[in-house]
This record gives structure tokens, sequence and C-alpha cells, in this order.
């Protein structure tokens, strides 16, 4: 399965206010206001946390 999610080009998340909210927080904080880059970042920890 895990080489399976390697090979996606692309995903679609559904993510609430609050979410967007958090995202954006951090992109401001940590990224220079991209949002691209924090939803990399937590995607990064996601999966990360997966492996443990």
């Amino acid at each position: 399965m895990r080489g399976e999610l390697l090979d996606m080009d692309e995903v679609t998340l559904e993510l609430t206010e609050e979410e967007l909210e958090e995202i954006d927080d951090l992109a401001f904080h940590d990224h220079r206001g991209n949002r691209e880059a924090a939803i990399r970042e937590l995607l990064d920890e996601w999966l990360k946390s997966r492996e443990e």
C-alpha cells in the first residue's frame, strides 16, 4: 500500500474552516504565507507519525 501512495499525482482533501485557519496560521508564521508549503509540512508530519 505504501508504494501505491507514492505513485499518486493528486489527492483531494475536505477541510473544515477551523482546519483551514490552522493551516493559514502555520503558513503565515512558518512559510511566509505559503499555504501549499504548510500543507506539505503537515502531510509530512502525518506520514512520519504513521511510520512509528
